[in-house]
């Protein structure tokens, strides 16, 4: 996963550089748009929100808001310190009827356990270190844009 920066004086419109890759663990379906499919959708995606600012690390979550703590009885909680919900940008691919991100709750989030990141693991989300995912929450801007990539 990488995530993209445009610059603000840049010479050319569509002008981005990755300005930092991170290790993750996506879907242990494969990749895909298809609503249900569980799998990580690809293509272009921007930050639609920011949840859990605020929250100690190791805050447990469910459907997006807090419930507990993973050294409080949610040591396996699935999602877990920060939330960044995607939203596709790709009309037909990532985005609208039958394969929409966000309609498809695809988070970048943490995990209680982080064993197996690196290693497809998740039903579509992309999951992340605790101290990655909470420099790139606290850097990143909602609308941010998140190229996913198969590769």
């Amino acid at each position: 996963m990488w995530w993209l920066r445009k610059p603000i004086a840049s010479a050319t419109p569509n002008a981005h550089r990755i300005a930092r890759s991170f290790r993750v663990s996506t879907s242990r379906f494969g990749v895909g748009q298809t609503a249900g499919s569980n799998r990580t959708p690809l293509g272009l995606h921007r930050i639609a929100t920011k949840i859990g600012a605020g929250w100690p690390v190791g805050t447990a979550f469910v459907e997006r808001q807090p419930i507990g703590y993973t050294w409080q009885g949610l040591p396996s909680a699935p999602i877990a310190h920060r939330i960044l919900w995607l939203e596709g940008l790709e009309p037909g691919f990532n985005s609208g009827a039958g394969c929409d991100s966000r309609q498809r709750f695809i988070y970048i989030h943490g995990v209680a356990d982080e064993s197996k990141l690196g290693q497809p693991n998740s039903h579509g989300c992309i999951h992340m270190l605790a101290s990655d995912l909470l420099c790139l929450f606290d850097r990143i801007e909602p609308a941010s844009m998140v190229w996913i990539d198969a590769d």
